[in-house]
C-alpha cells in the first residue's frame, strides 16, 4: 500500500526548481529535506529560499513569520537522509542518466511505500523508473518556474504509474495550492509540447527581421492575452534550459520541433537569459 499520509518531503536537488519546491513545501507546512551533493549548492538554495521569503513577507504575502517556514527546511548532502521522508520529489538536471541514477539510489533508501517523483519537463516518466524494481509508484509531478508564484502543475504519468500513485500526486500538488492537469508520458507532456514551437518560432521571427524584439513580445501579450511574449519567456526560463527542451523534441518527434538557429548561437555565446544577465534582453 502506498503511503498516503504526507508530513515530510524530500527534495533531490537545491536549484532553482529544487529550492522553489521546498520553499512551497515548507510554505503550506510540510517538514521539508532538501539534498544535493556539495554544502555550498545546499547553501545557495537556502539563500534562495530566504530571499524569496523576505519579498513575499515585505508584500503581506505569507501567513506566518518567513523565519518559521524557513526552519521547515532541512539542508543535507546525504542521500539517507530521505530514509524517513513520505514523498521525495526529484529536481536535478535535465539527464536522464542522473535521474536514473538517482531513482535507483532513492529505491535503495526509501520504503517501499514511498511515492517517488520526478519534476521532469521533458523527459520520459517511464524510461526514469525502468531501472526500479516498482516503477508503477514513480510519477511525474511538473512544477511551473517559479514555483512559488506559478499556480499550475503538470502530473504526468508514465506506463506502469498507478492510479493510486496519480491520484496522490494531484492530491498532493493541490495541498500545495496549486491546481493540476494531467497528462500521458508523451514527449513534451501537454506545456513543453506546446510551448516550445511558440519560443523557436519567436526567436526565428526575430531573426527574420519580421519585427523588433519589443514588437514581438507585445504583439503576443497584446494579441493573445498571454502575460509574457516568447522572447521575454525564453529569458525567464533560460536560453539552454529551452534549448535542451527543443533538440529533445526535435529528437523525438521531428522537424518541426527544431530549436532555432538564434536560439543555438546564444547558448554557445554564453547568454542564457535573465540568469547570466544578458539573453534577448539585457538585465544588467
Amino acid at each position: 500500500m502506498l503511503r498516503t499520509e504526507i508530513d515530510r518531503i524530500g527534495v533531490v536537488g537545491a536549484g532553482t526548481m529544487g529550492s522553489g519546491i521546498a520553499q512551497v513545501g515548507a510554505t503550506h507546512s510540510y517538514n521539508v529535506v532538501m539534498r544535493d551533493l556539495e554544502p555550498e549548492l545546499i547553501e545557495d538554495g537556502i539563500a534562495t529560499v530566504e530571499s524569496s521569503l523576505e519579498r513575499l513577507e515585505s508584500r503581506e504575502d505569507l501567513e506566518e513569520s518567513s523565519d518559521r517556514i524557513r526552519d521547515r527546511i532541512e539542508g543535507t548532502t546525504a542521500i539517507d537522509a530521505l530514509a524517513d521522508c513520505d514523498l521525495v520529489v526529484e529536481a536535478a538536471v535535465e539527464s536522464l542518466s542522473i535521474k536514473r541514477e538517482i531513482f535507483a539510489d532513492l529505491e535503495g533508501v526509501c520504503g517501499e511505500d514511498v511515492l517517488l517523483a520526478t519534476n521532469t519537463s521533458t523527459l520520459s516518466i517511464t524510461s526514469i523508473a525502468s531501472v526500479l524494481d516498482r516503477p508503477e509508484r514513480v510519477v511525474g509531478i511538473h512544477f511551473m518556474n517559479p514555483v512559488p508564484i506559478m499556480d499550475g502543475v503538470e502530473i504526468v504519468v508514465g506506463e506502469k504509474t498507478t492510479d493510486e500513485v496519480t491520484e496522490l500526486a494531484h492530491e498532493v500538488a493541490r495541498t500545495l495550492g496549486k491546481t493540476t492537469w494531467e497528462s500521458d508520458d508523451k514527449p513534451g507532456f501537454v506545456t513543453n509540447r506546446i510551448l516550445m514551437p511558440w519560443i523557436n518560432e519567436g526567436i526565428r521571427v526575430f531573426d527574420e527581421g519580421v519585427a523588433t524584439r519589443d514588437d514581438i513580445d507585445a504583439g503576443m501579450e497584446l494579441g493573445t492575452n498571454v502575460p509574457m511574449g516568447p522572447l521575454s519567456l525564453a529569458d525567464h526560463i533560460g536560453l539552454d534550459i529551452c534549448l535542451h527542451a527543443s533538440e529533445t523534441l526535435y529528437e523525438e518527434l521531428g522537424e518541426r520541433f527544431k530549436p532555432a538557429y538564434l536560439l543555438k548561437r546564444k547558448v554557445e555565446a554564453g547568454d542564457l537569459g535573465k540568469k547570466t544577465g544578458t539573453g534577448f534582453y539585457d538585465y544588467e
